[in-house]
C-alpha cells in the first residue's frame, strides 16, 4: 500500500481566526504609538493668558507623559507680541520648547506688524496662517483649547 504526503489544510475559520489575531496585534501597536495631540491658540498680548496657556501644556505634559503628546501652541493677532525677542514670558516659550511643544507664529500677523524673524524668540516656529494651521489641525483630528 503506497502511502500519500501529509497535507495540511487550514479551514477557513482558522484563517480568520489568524487574521483578526494580527488585526488585533496592529490595532494595539498602533493605539500604543498613538499620542494625544493638542492644538492651542493665543491671539491676546496678555501675560496672563500666556502664562496660562503655557501652565496648560505643562500639565498636560505632566498629566500624560511628555512623550505621550503632541502638542502646539499657535500665536497670531496681538498674542504675537509675547513672541518677540524683548517678551516678558520669553523664559517660559524657551522651556515649553525645550520640553517638546511647538511653538508657532503667524505669518499673516508678523508681515501686517511688520516683524521679521530677527525680531523674535529664538528656535519658535512659523506657519503662513495661524487660523488655518488650527482648522488643519482640527481636520487631523487634534484637540482644541483656548485658555
Amino acid at each position: 500500500m503506497k502511502s500519500e504526503p501529509r497535507r495540511s489544510f487550514l479551514s477557513a475559520t482558522t484563517l480568520a481566526a489568524a487574521a483578526a489575531t494580527l488585526a488585533g496585534a496592529a490595532a494595539t501597536a498602533q493605539a500604543a504609538e498613538a499620542k494625544t495631540r493638542a492644538v492651542f491658540q493665543v491671539s491676546d498680548a496678555d501675560p496672563a493668558k500666556w502664562n496660562l496657556a503655557l501652565n496648560n501644556v505643562a500639565n498636560v505634559q505632566q498629566a500624560l507623559g511628555a512623550g505621550a503628546v503632541e502638542l502646539e501652541i499657535v500665536a497670531y493677532g496681538p498674542g504675537i507680541r509675547m513672541l518677540r525677542d524683548d517678551s516678558v514670558v520669553g523664559n517660559r516659550v524657551a522651556d515649553a520648547l525645550a520640553a517638546g511643544v511647538a511653538v508657532v507664529a503667524c505669518q499673516n500677523t508678523m508681515k501686517a506688524m511688520k516683524l521679521e524673524p530677527a525680531d523674535m524668540l529664538p528656535k519658535i516656529g512659523y506657519v503662513p496662517a495661524g487660523v488655518v494651521e488650527i482648522i488643519q489641525k482640527q481636520q487631523q483630528g487634534w484637540g482644541y483649547i483656548r485658555p
